[in-house]
This record gives structure tokens, sequence and C-alpha cells, in this order.
């Protein structure tokens, strides 16, 4: 670990800290607000920018040589990360809420500081993927599965964009520039813990499933190499998982525009994601035939017929 990002890993340690007292804090509080446990919010970004800074970390430790663009990006994402979850922590520490709460100047100050730490941390990851896409792993199975996370991870935090746009013709309340929630008003029955809504669209999951690719695409080519001998053969599964994680991307986005709730897709909706199964499925097995036809031409010798 002594080639990982420093300031990423003291980000990683605070936050890892910060959860463990907002879980306490969690069980301890029976205070709610807009529907949830009061720390329910500080406990999810701290467990998840704990897991998204440690990730950075060890993706920095990766790179063949270390230069000062990759050391001053990893830093900005270190030092807005933490600013980003300060104010939400400050805001639920007054009981007011954190995203889009334009209500009191301060409120709408905050707000504002939000949008500028989110901007800065999303400019700094793409320089960083940047840096780290042009890298080649030890095999092609590594580089391959960091590639497709690092893209699929920018574009699930891209996506937290739509959040400030009305959707489906909805108003927001007066004060509020923005909504979790599609077709129904935020702050209503929701998932435990997470909060995703149980009766609208919700623009959190999509934007959670595309953020956590940074984790679990190379979490998968890490798990085919205690089981799968074949090189190739692994590198066309993390390919197909990565159209797959892809597709499930647009699908999980394209749900939570049409209201619809995650736990009670529509005719189309389950459609949609057989045929994407249907299509996965199909190319996993097209790609294992073709490569066991390729290991039989190589065993069989070659003979030639002499007159």
């Amino acid at each position: 670990m002594r080639t990982w990002h420093k300031p990423l890993m003291a980000a990683t340690a605070l936050m890892a800290l910060a959860a463990a007292a907002f879980l306490v804090l969690y069980l301890a509080d029976g205070r709610q607000l807009d529907g949830m446990p009061l720390w329910a919010k500080p406990l999810k970004f701290t467990v998840s920018f704990s897991l998204y800074f440690l990730t950075w970390a060890w993706l920095f430790s990766l790179r063949h040589r270390a230069t000062r663009t990759a050391w001053w990006s990893g830093t900005v994402m270190a030092v807005f990360g933490v600013i980003e979850v300060g104010l939400i922590v400050y805001q639920a520490a007054r009981v007011h809420r954190s995203h889009f709460n334009e209500s009191t100047p301060l409120d709408a100050t905050i707000w504002a500081l939000m949008g500028i730490t989110i901007g800065v941390l999303l400019f700094a990851q793409v320089i960083a993927a940047a840096l780290v896409l042009i890298e080649r792993q030890a095999d092609p199975v590594s580089t391959w599965a960091i590639r497709l996370g690092l893209v699929i991870s920018t574009v699930g935090i891209g996506l937290g964009a739509l959040m400030a746009f009305p959707v489906l013709g909805t108003d927001f309340p007066e004060g509020i520039a923005g909504a979790h929630s599609v077709g129904v008003p935020d702050g209503g029955p929701g998932l435990p813990l997470v909060g995703w809504s149980t009766t609208g669209g919700d623009l959190r999951i999509p934007h959670f499933v595309g953020m956590h690719g940074l984790q679990l695409m190379p979490l998968l080519a890490m798990g085919l190499a205690l089981i799968v001998a074949s090189e190739t053969v692994r590198l066309r599964l993390v390919l197909i998982a990565g159209g797959f994680y892809t597709g499930l991307l647009a699908l999980a986005t394209w749900q939570a525009l049409r209201g619809q709730p995650l736990l009670q897709p529509d005719g189309l909706t389950l459609s949609a994601l057989g045929v994407l199964l249907v299509v996965t499925l199909g190319a996993i097995v097209a790609g294992l035939k073709k490569t066991e036809k390729a290991a039989a031409n190589t065993a069989t010798p070659k003979t030639e017929s002499h007159r």
C-alpha cells in the first residue's frame, strides 16, 4: 500500500471513522428528515465515499509512473469529496435538507457550494480516469475491467445532474431546486436505508448503479481470475459483463425517468430486461463455444500428405 495515493487513503480513513459514528447515531437517534432517519444520508454518503476514495487510491497505484497531474487530481477528489460530505453532515445536524434546498439564504448557499464541490470532483475524476485509461495493466482482463468501470462510473456520477431538472412535467416545491423522485414528491415511502421511492421513479438508482461500476468491474475480473484459467475466456466475460452493466444502467435510468418504482416494473421494463438477459446469455454461450473451437483447433495436430 506504500504506492497508494496518500491523501485519498487519509480521506478513506476519515470517511470510515465517520461512517461508524453515523451508524451509532442512525440507530440511536429516532428523528426523521424528509421521511428518512435523520442520519441515514450522512451514513450512506460516508460509506459510499469511503469505497470511492479507497478504489481511487488503489487505481492510482496501478500507474507505472507517478505524475503531478495524477497526484493533484486525486488530491482534489479527496478534498472536495470530504467538503461535500461535510456540508451534508452540517445540514443534518441542523435538521435541514441538504440537496436542492434553497428555502433560506444559508440553505441556498450550502446547496450552491455542494453543486460546486461535486462539479469540481467530477472534473477531477474525468482527468484521473483519462490518466488511468491510457495505462495498460499486467493483463488485458484487468485493463478492460478497469476501463469499463471508469467509464460506467463517470456516466453514473454525471446522471446525478438529471435530479436538477423537472421530469414528467412535475414542478418543484417552493424553495426546492431539484428532486430525487420522479412522478411523486420527495420524502414519500421508500426502501429501508437507501430511501429509494417505492411509489414512483427514483434517479438515485441509476446514479448508484453507475457510480459503483468503479468497484464491481475490477472485482469481477479478480473473481474470474480465481475460477477461470483461460485469459481469453476471462476477457470475453469481462467485455460481456461491461455491455450488460451498461444496458442495466440505461434500463434503470429509463425506468426512473418514466416515474416507475424499482420493485414495480411494468411489462415494457420487464421485456427490456428480458431482452438484455437473453442477449447477454447468448453472448456468453457464443463466446465460450468460440473459445472451445479455437482450443480444439490448436490441439489438433496438422498433418501433411506426401505422395
